[in-house]
């Protein structure tokens, strides 16, 4: 009857405002991230993928500028390639991070529902903060390995093949299907559960801690709380990036070499060890950490914004 007809309706849409709830925060986020952050992105992978031997004076200029620091490389990268160089690949990320962050963010909030209820509604402990966190790398993994895969190829690639999204993933497939796509999923997954662990450990550390110092000096001032979020969320990139580097580094390696290059990540990282040392691992750190503030501030601000938009109440 139009009863029935009407709960089912109210049902449907009150289902699909709590999905809509729960993803879109971090897909905003996400979409924030990625056009803040991919310049200095492009500048860690290209440092990442780059053996350690010495360049010839025929190489291109964006070669050269990998050897001469992280300002030096952004600038040659944007003297040689222009502004569209220093967002080269930044289709890839952007198609894959909307849903991947809507899915991290999505999941955080899961996890932390749980615990709460195993918990008695009691606040979250430090230490639950945490594993809610490095759950949302499981399956953040599935969604981002495929576009870091293409983001990879497309960003050390500097002679104008496979310029466009489409056309890399299209050759990646034919060359090695899904499993072509695919590689480097579990070195992603080392990367992602304990690098979001970090990520938003230290995000809901930070601003809890902020938020106690606000109420014991009684800080009104509107400016405190929106502040306060940009300040976490870029302690929560730079703690990430601190913990996830070394897999990023492995992964980085693994995913644009040549299909036979390694047989495996275990196998890349360990001839990063034997040929570069543990400094290997932490190649393209630098950019990492200056991309990581501003881009996860904005993160953080982006979802804020679609929160509010929606009228959702809590972090």
């Amino acid at each position: 009857d139009e009863s029935s007809n009407m709960k089912n309706i109210n049902d449907f849409s009150s289902s699909f405002r709590t999905i809509i709830a729960g993803i879109a925060p971090g897909a905003v986020g996400g979409v924030f991230c990625v056009f803040v952050g991919h310049p200095m992105d492009l500048v860690k992978v290209r440092m990442q993928a780059m053996p350690a031997a010495p360049i010839t004076s025929g190489a291109p200029i964006a070669a050269h500028a990998m050897r001469t620091g992280t300002f030096a490389s952004l600038a040659n990268i944007f003297a040689s390639e222009g502004i569209k160089g220093l967002y080269r690949g930044v289709s890839a990320p952007l198609a894959a991070i909307t849903p991947s962050f809507a899915i991290a963010f999505w999941s955080n909030a899961a996890a932390q529902n749980y615990l709460l209820s195993c918990n008695e509604q009691k606040p979250l402990t430090t230490y639950q903060q945490f594993m809610a966190g490095a759950f949302t790398g499981i399956p953040m993994a599935f969604v981002i390995a495929p576009s870091e895969r293409i983001k990879c190829l497309l960003q050390v690639n500097q002679n104008g093949n496979n310029t466009t999204m489409m056309k890399c993933a299209k050759d990646v497939y034919r060359q090695g299907g899904i499993r072509g796509l695919y590689k480097g999923l579990g070195v992603t997954m080392l990367r992602d559960v304990p690098g979001n662990a970090a990520f938003f450990g230290v995000y809901e550390c930070t601003k809890r801690s902020l938020e106690v110092v606000q109420e014991e000096n009684n800080y009104n001032h509107w400016m405190f709380k929106p502040l306060s979020i940009l300040f976490a969320g870029g302690c929560g990139g730079v703690a990430n990036w601190i913990v996830a580097i070394p897999m990023d580094t492995v992964k980085s390696r693994f995913q644009v070499a040549d299909d036979g290059a390694y047989r495996g990540a275990r196998h890349v990282y360990a001839s990063l060890l034997k040929n570069e040392g543990w400094t290997g691992l932490y190649r393209g750190l630098g950019p990492a950490l200056i991309r990581a503030f501003p881009a996860n501030a904005a993160t953080f601000a982006g979802a804020e914004i679609a929160r509010n938009f929606l009228g959702i109440t809590g972090t």
